[in-house]
């Protein structure tokens, strides 16, 4: 059996911030996957431990989700702690209380905060004036639990991260930056294949790049999705209209219609490829059914990842 102590070796990350995966090394990187891989063996083996007894995790949700509220829920009780669910309407914030006033005032009540919002000035905000770790649940900018579950399901079907091909079929979003970045810190090579007016942030892309050099890793951008893939070891993609973009939607089915990751397009990629989606998933729009839901797909495997992602993050800093 895995021991849960093996899982308990600490990374130093102690009441650190979690915004970006920019802010940590890839040692660090590394260490939360090894980490969130010992807190997955133990779960599946029945082992229980509580760490975090005692502690609570202050959830404050701009928008709406499964899969980040769940996991950070399940995850604190997991770990013996508790979570408590704070919709920003029915909170002072929404009422329009100060992010520096609510930063304070939860410090004095939790023992971390869990934002998933829009801006990510607003969660640098929170940050600062908070005394105790804030962890980034998505922003528009990043979203960097969501990239740590991507990297744990590819190293699990492949067996390492280094020298992989991961091509990002879709819009240069959060989801993109993130990828990015934990990818070039890992020595991950990763393309992003998006519609001209689509590429990730410019300061994302240089980052991420010099970050890419380090590790020996390539990050690139491109406008061709059937050149980008071509053997690629793994493809994801995500919606083409985010929340916050519902304006757009005609536009963007219309410039993203040539980025479709189909059954065509996937032949172009190595045989035994992995398929994945951060969900949820538009059937017939950015990926057909017959990918998604195929052999090579292991999107649910990628979302059960997140829990195990978040009990690695939340064990850390808190």
């Amino acid at each position: 059996m895995i021991s849960i102590q093996a899982a308990e070796k600490s990374l130093n990350i102690k009441g650190k911030d979690f915004l970006t995966l920019a802010d940590f090394s890839s040692e660090e990187i590394k260490g939360l996957l090894e980490k969130a891989k010992k807190l997955k063996d133990a779960h599946l083996q029945g082992e229980t431990s509580s760490p975090l007894k005692g502690k609570i995790l202050g959830m404050i949700f701009e928008k709406s989700s499964t899969r980040t509220r769940v996991s950070f829920e399940a995850g604190m009780i997991q770990l013996g702690g508790h979570a408590l669910y704070l919709n920003s309407q029915d909170l002072q914030l929404g009422r329009g209380e100060s992010i520096a006033d609510t930063a304070q005032v939860l410090s004095q009540y939790v023992d971390a905060i869990m934002i998933r919002t829009f801006s990510h000035e607003k969660i640098k905000e929170l940050a600062h004036h908070a005394t105790i770790p804030v962890i980034n649940g998505l922003t528009d900018l990043y979203h960097p639990c969501q990239a740590l579950a991507d990297l744990l399901t590819i190293q699990e079907k492949k067996g390492t991260l280094e020298g992989q091909t991961l091509v990002y079929v879709g819009d240069g979003n959060n989801v993109a930056h993130s990828l990015m970045i934990a990818s070039a810190k890992t020595g991950v090579n990763i393309t992003i294949a998006c519609p001209e007016g689509y590429e990730p942030d410019p300061s994302v892309l240089k980052i991420s790049k010099e970050f890419a050099e380090q590790s020996g890793s390539e990050v690139k951008v491109s406008h061709n999705a059937n050149e980008a893939v071509k053997d690629a070891d793994a493809i994801y993609t995500d919606v083409w209209t985010s929340m916050g973009q519902e304006a757009e939607n005609e536009q963007r089915l219309e410039d993203f219609a040539k980025y479709q990751v189909n059954e065509y397009l996937v032949q172009k990629a190595k045989k035994d490829f992995v398929f994945l989606h951060c969900l949820p998933a538009h059937r017939g729009e950015e990926v057909t059914a017959a990918v998604i839901d195929g052999s090579n797909s292991a999107v649910f495997q990628q979302a059960g990842n997140r829990l195990h992602v978040q009990k690695a993050v939340l064990s850390e800093i808190l």
